[in-house]
Order: structure tokens, then sequence, then C-alpha cells
């Protein structure tokens, strides 16, 4: 293990900060089970970091941080079974690169891969789609280290309990040290693209969402314009966008271009209507095909901050309909477009679709700009729904009301309590969103 030092840490985003007591970098798992046991013996916490794209403090360690760049090693792949282990710390875009070299993928993901597997997982994260869900629901087993300094491997055959409440487990139940992913063959995803009318998007949300492997959409507030996304698989050859075309669109106007009418929008928010007015109609339709995990996914340089709710999926146009109207009500003025997605059940105890069919709304504003009044009104209207709030982005809920919305909350506590009694792994979110 590297020496331990005093390290300031903050996560992307920039609005969580910690200054630990100890940082350390441990390179196998009885490294990290030596530094629980430490911690217990000083009476210190310990938190494992990802690469900090939670907008929550849930990788915040006040005691003992532990980084996971040592631990990214590709332990096994069974190209027969699907069944593919590597270490925590592994991030999602190198584990991309691993599976298609050996003629694999993961069934669904969400549209960033700078995360490491495990801190992904963690969280819920989910993307969308009708029939694959999201990552918890793709892990075979997982390896932790509990608080005792035990190290345990789960799945739904060993230690199911564990494995169903640990997959999303946000670090409370022990450290997951290795994952083993359930993964599939390698596919080609064609991505169709297409500016529609907020009306129209509404109307045939039902259409979309049925007809399509995966379905999103994005509306540009202060205006009518949506842009559609539904990527389903496709024989091939490839047709990947021209290096100009993926330069011009995803890189140039997407992040340099958007990065600018962020900073404009930041010193002058009057200029947000006629702004976003100007980028729905700038938006181009496309479609191309290429490897499903360069179409799932693409660059974010833009740095914001975000909150998501997932709200039962036959909510979804009313409180869709309710949220536009809150714009007029209140006045805001927001640049970055409020992002829709779907996903079916999930059986994970703390996946933000368990046991039901889920639709996802986020919303973002820039970093430098005030999020709370516009995160608090949208809240106002998911919780009303009966919404989970995404545990890695911004919410104000406690453990009085995730225990109302999630039916296996309670079992999650017990085995917490069980596992976990002096909360070795505790932090000040943890202790919000689960209770001290």
């Amino acid at each position: 293990m590297s020496p331990g030092s005093t390290h300031s840490w903050r996560n992307w985003a920039g609005n969580q900060r910690a200054t630990p007591r100890r940082v350390a970098t441990p390179r196998t798992t009885a490294e990290v089970a030596a530094a629980v046991r430490t911690a217990a013996t000083d009476g210190r916490t310990v938190r494992m970091a990802g690469t900090g794209h939670s907008f929550t403090g849930a990788a915040v360690a006040e005691d003992v941080l532990l980084r996971p760049a040592g631990l990214t090693a590709v332990r096994s792949v069974d190209t027969g079974s699907g069944l593919v282990t590597v270490e925590a710390g592994l991030p999602l875009h190198r584990f991309n690169r691993v599976l298609d070299e050996h003629g694999l993928a993961l069934a669904n993901m969400g549209d960033i891969q700078e995360q490491t597997v495990a801190g992904a997982a963690q969280t819920g994260t989910h993307g969308t789609g009708r029939d694959a869900a999201g990552l918890v629901s793709q892990i075979a087993a997982m390896e932790m280290v509990l608080a005792d300094g035990g190290v345990v491997t789960c799945s739904r055959d060993e230690r199911p309990d564990l494995f169903d409440a640990a997959r999303a487990g946000l670090g409370s139940l022990g450290i997951v040290t290795a994952i083993t992913w359930r993964t599939v063959p390698a596919f080609l995803l064609q991505a169709r693209e297409e500016p529609m009318r907020w009306d129209e998007v509404l109307d045939r949300v039902d259409e979309f969402d049925a007809g399509n492997e995966h379905f999103e959409f994005y509306w540009f507030p202060h205006t009518e314009g949506c842009l559609t996304k539904r990527n389903n698989r496709v024989e091939g050859p490839a047709e990947p966008l021209s290096k100009f075309r993926y330069w011009l669109d995803d890189e140039f106007l997407s992040n340099k271009v958007f990065g600018l009418v962020n900073r404009i929008t930041h010193r002058v928010p009057k200029a947000t209507p006629l702004v976003n007015g100007i980028s729905a109609k700038a938006l181009g339709a496309r479609t191309y095909s290429d490897t499903s995990y360069k179409v799932f996914t693409s660059p974010r340089t833009v740095r914001f901050k975000e909150q998501e709710y997932a709200i039962p999926r036959e909510r979804l146009v009313p409180v869709l309909r309710e949220l536009r109207a809150l714009f007029d009500r209140r006045g805001w003025r927001i640049s970055f477009p409020i992002e829709v997605r779907l996903l079916p059940e999930e059986d994970a105890w703390l996946s933000m679709a368990y046991g039901r069919r889920t639709a996802f709304i986020a919303v973002h504003v820039y970093n430098r700009d005030p999020h709370e009044e516009y995160f608090r009104g949208i809240e106002e209207l998911m919780t009303a729904a009966g919404g989970r709030p995404h545990w890695g982005k911004l919410h104000t809920r406690d453990a009085a009301y995730l225990e109302k919305v999630y039916p296996r909350f309670g079992d999650f506590q017990a085995l917490r309590d069980d596992l976990d009694p002096e909360r070795r792994f505790a932090n000040p979110y943890t202790r919000q969103v689960f209770g001290p």
C-alpha cells in the first residue's frame, strides 16, 4: 500500500470537498482489509472513493480515504459464459475496451464512462432501456471487505441478501474490491437522433418506448424543442460518424460551444430563453452505427451539477407537463436541457428501479450557477409522485422519506446494523440517507 498522507479531495463538479486524516492507495484486497482493520483499531471511519462523479457526498471520507487506482486488474475473462471479473477501481472506459477486445459488451450502460466500475454500480448508474436494465442488474458476484476486515463473496447463490442489498449499497455494507459481470456478445447499435417538438414527443413516448431497445430524449427549457435518441441493434457493418462530424457535433458543439453558452447565460441569465431557442433550432438529425459503448456514451467536459429522480413509468407524462408549467410559475432561467430515460424494473434492493418500471428525469445547472431553488422545486414535484432520488445526484431526502419509497429499505438498515454496527463505513451522506 502506498504511504498515507493528508490530502484535500473534491469531486468532479467541485461542489463536494473533504480533507481526510489519511489517504492510501491499496493494491490488493488484502491491503484493503488491513486498512479497514487499522481504521477499526484507531476508531476511524473509512471510505473508498471512485473518480468523484457523484454530486452528493457519497464519496466523502472524513477519516481514511482509500483511492482505487491500485485496484484495476482484469482478473478473468470467460468468453463462453460471458463472466468477467475485474477489480473495483477499473474505469468503465478501460473496461469497455477490454470487453470489446474479447468480443463482449455490457448490455446497457449510462452515458458517461469515466467512473470506476464499483463507483458506478454502488450509486445505481442505469442508462436507458426497454429490456436491458442498469449496471446493478448485470452483476453476477461481488468481492467485499466487511467492517471486521473479513473478505466475502456474494452472489445470487452465496449470501444472496448481501448481494441484493450491496449491489447499490453506497459502500455502506462493505468496500467492494472486485465485481464479476455478466456480459453479452459484442454488438453494434444504430443511433437515430432526431429533433422533435415537445407535444409530439409526449404524445408518442409510449410508442417510442415500446418500439425501441433504448429510447431517451432531452427537452430544451423555454422552447418547444426536444432531441430524441433511439438506439437499436443492427447487424452491420458499422457506419460510424466521420472523425470530422464526431469532432463537430460531440466535441465542438456539445462541449466547447455549449461551455461558451453557459458562461454567457451565467453572466446574463435573461439571455437563456433566446440562447436555448437558438440551440434547439440548430439541432440536426443524424443516424450512425458503432460499437455499443461508443453509442451509449459521450464526452462531457462542461462541468455541471445534477439532480435526478426515478418515478413510476405511468406517471411520466403528467409529471413532465407539470414540470414545464413550473417554469412559467417560478420564472426559472435554465440553460441545460432536461433528460428523460426509461428502464425496466430491477431487483437490487436500493436500485431506483426496484420493483417497478421506471422513468428517470434529470435536471442540471452549470456548476457555477446556483441550483438550490430550481432543484428544490423539481424535488417537490418528484417526491409528490413517489420519486426516488439518484444516490449520486443532489437531493435533500433522508431515511424517513426513503423508507416510504423503497420496500426493502428496512431490510437494508437491519443488514447494515448487523454488518457494521460501529458504522466503520459511514460519512455525513450515509447518515442522512440511512440514518445514524
